[in-house]
């Protein structure tokens, strides 16, 4: 491979490629084909972009390290864009402060459109006659379009709730029903082996695999719920100090944070929710007590543990449990983009719904080493101040998570679709 961002493949054919290619590039048109062109420049915080912005450095991202590298006579479809929609590849030059990229309104979204499809072209056209370090560095680039679905759907979201127009209720098909009993499941201590293993697609920070000495722990069956968490509000959990971090306490005092974000309550006096209803309209919906809770961030997360009289699982617990009893709940394919409740009692939701925060901080395996080369910045320079979260949500595509993966978020932040299982 070019760039050892990630673990080879051996994928079958390259028609398979192709295809991937096509489908997930697809994918990341149908998210945003319901957003108008103003919507498409939301940006309501420096840490979200504009879902054009999205569209435009996924496409940035195969042109710079596929076509100019690896197409003889490729012509760049605007020299600009080079500087326009790189992110944060300092070793490539100067690029938009980030909390700017809501200003980008040229080019137009019908332009950003037209790029994708010329370096749509022009990728398919280099994977007739490719090799497996070409191949390779396209399926990084899949990967890397898969992460920014998810992050085009949490920034939107926030960006139409941060709107001063208030969305109007949705009327919830899905009927109401109560969660499965939360069990415990044990697993047994020793020593484990984690960290990719396969042949399939993993990023750099999975790797190496490794063993880690692990004590007797025990799991919660699912993640938990909006009725659980809503006693832990009702029982003051969020004017308790002695429930929560220093930092975290600092944070909700500031922020004064009362309930998960998205959270308020109707004239009824009854908490309601802001959500994505697919890819038709957005609104809020009175909160489902069987769903699992979302938007949380890791203080809160941390908060509720104590208050349990649980604690938060490790990156590692998580992973062994993954893959021991593997479960999946919702994703992206369900064009929902909103978690469901678990359906049956055992073992739920380890993938999929929501993303799991862990107590483990996000730092480099034993014997990781970042790739050479501009490519190397993609992971392993964010390995600070962040926390590990594990498991994908129900807006992360499916094919896109295993128990190996590794997300990290600092511990303030609750855009993303995070939630909470608990650990003893």
């Amino acid at each position: 491979m070019t760039a050892s961002l990630a673990q080879p493949s051996h994928r079958c054919t390259e028609k398979s490629l192709e295809k991937q290619f096509a489908d997930i590039r697809q994918t990341s048109m149908k998210i945003t084909a319901w957003l108008s062109a103003e919507d498409h420049m939301l940006q309501s915080m420096p840490e979200a972009s504009p879902a054009k912005w999205h569209l435009a450095h996924t496409t940035w991202f195969f042109e710079t390290f596929v076509l100019l590298a690896h197409l003889p006579g490729y012509k760049p479809f605007d020299d600009r864009y080079q500087y326009l929609f790189n992110s944060y590849y300092k070793q490539l030059g100067a690029h938009p402060y980030r909390g700017a990229r809501g200003l980008l309104s040229r080019p137009s979204l019908g332009e950003v459109h037209a790029y994708r499809d010329h370096v749509n072209r022009a990728l398919l056209a280099l994977l007739e006659s490719s090799d497996d370090s070409v191949n390779d560095l396209v399926e990084l680039g899949l990967n890397h379009e898969q992460q920014h679905q998810e992050l085009i759907l949490t920034d939107v979201k926030h960006g139409l709730w941060s709107s001063p127009l208030r969305p109007e209720a949705i009327r919830e098909p899905r009927a109401q029903a109560a969660a499965p009993r939360l069990e415990w499941v044990e697993f047994d201590g020793g020593i484990h082996a984690i960290g990719h293993a396969g042949d399939g697609f993993a990023f750099d920070n999975e790797s190496p695999r490794h063993e880690v000495l692990l004590q007797p722990f025990r799991l919660a069956s699912r993640a938990v719920t909006n009725r659980e968490y809503l006693e832990f509000m009702e029982d003051g959990g969020y004017r308790r100090p002695q429930l929560w971090l220093s930092d975290g306490w600092d944070v909700v005092s500031t922020q004064a944070w009362n309930a998960p974000l998205y959270w308020e309550k109707n004239d009824d006096g009854k908490w309601q929710q802001f959500v994505l209803n697919g890819t038709r309209r957005t609104g809020m919906k009175v909160v489902d007590p069987a769903e699992p809770v979302c938007h949380v961030s890791f203080y809160e997360a941390d908060a509720y543990a104590r208050w349990s009289d649980a604690r938060l699982l490790t990156e590692e617990e998580w992973e062994i449990a993954a893959v021991q009893m593997p479960s999946k709940g919702s994703f992206l394919d369900d064009y929902e983009f909103q978690p469901k409740p678990a359906q049956a009692s055992g073992n739920q939701q380890m993938l999929g719904d929501v993303w799991e925060w862990t107590a483990s901080p996000y730092i480099p395996y034993p014997g990781f080493k970042p790739a050479e080369g501009v490519i190397g910045e993609y992971n392993g320079k964010f390995m600070c101040n962040q926390l590990v979260l594990r498991g994908g949500s129900c807006a992360t595509p499916a094919s896109h998570i295993r128990p190996s993966y590794r997300n990290f978020f600092p511990p303030h932040a609750r855009w993303q679709f995070s939630g909470i299982r608990l650990a003893k």
